[in-house]
């Protein structure tokens, strides 16, 4: 199997890194290309009320911030971009996949959830379950 598009999708948590870290040996080894998604989980936000500008505003922020420190990971020579969505982490991230030539997805175990670990715990082994390529998720 030829690994050419490599998602990475990044929360800001210490597997979130991990997973970056692992991305970034194995995109040099392949020469293949890094694309990390940061999903806002708007619908976790939207429970209590319509959102505000100043609200999506941060969270938006919020998710610069993570990606662009990937992208700082990642050295020199390695094709790299960032994408930001919005909506339901699981489902954006397969449609993701699947519409970007994804060969592999690299994720972290646990992520930031809103009781730790049950969030992302969750996405990851949804992900592994419903994913059409294959998944590493990194500890």
């Amino acid at each position: 199997m030829e690994i050419k598009n490599i998602l990475v999708p990044v929360d800001g948590s210490e597997g979130s890194d991990r997973a970056v870290a692992e991305a970034i040996a194995l995109a040099e080894a392949c020469d293949a290309k890094l694309n990390f998604l940061y999903v806002a989980n708007i619908n976790q936000l939207a429970i209590n009320a319509c959102l505000s500008d100043a609200i999506l505003e941060a969270v938006n922020k919020a998710g610069n911030v993570i990606l662009d420190r990937s992208m700082e990971m990642v050295p020199s020579g390695i094709d790299k971009e960032a994408f930001s969505e919005t909506g339901s982490p699981a489902v954006v991230i397969l449609d993701f996949a699947d519409n970007h030539d994804t060969d592999l997805i690299i994720m972290g175990s646990r992520g930031l959830g809103v009781v730790k670990g049950v969030l992302l715990g969750s996405v990851s082994q949804y992900i592994v379950e419903q994913s059409k390529c294959p998944v590493l998720v990194v500890k």
